[in-house]
């Protein structure tokens, strides 16, 4: 199965708003990969900004799956993909 970009950038909303007790409309998401960090994502929420790396997007996803669509994925069976946009399969 696989996510699409959106659906990394709603669940990554959805676990940054649950740990900072904030709505999710109120965090702003952008995804990135390079090739010396692989992949990424800039949040933005409460006017200040973090960077989380891969192992933090694979675990917001994670819970995602588990609370959003009632799929139970263990995070080693994801796997982030660079495409025309950035995905997640996984299953």
């Amino acid at each position: 199965m696989r996510l699409s970009e959106q659906d990394i950038i709603n669940a990554i909303c959805l676990n940054i708003a649950e740990r900072k007790q904030i709505h999710p409309t109120q965090v702003e998401v952008e995804l990135m990969w390079d090739e010396d960090h692989g992949f990424s994502a800039e949040v933005h929420a409460e006017g200040r900004s973090q960077i989380l790396i891969a192992a933090n997007m694979l675990e917001a996803i994670e819970r995602y799956l588990l609370k959003e669509q009632n799929i139970r994925v263990f995070r080693d069976q994801i796997q982030l993909v660079l495409e025309d946009e950035i995905v997640a399969d996984f299953g």
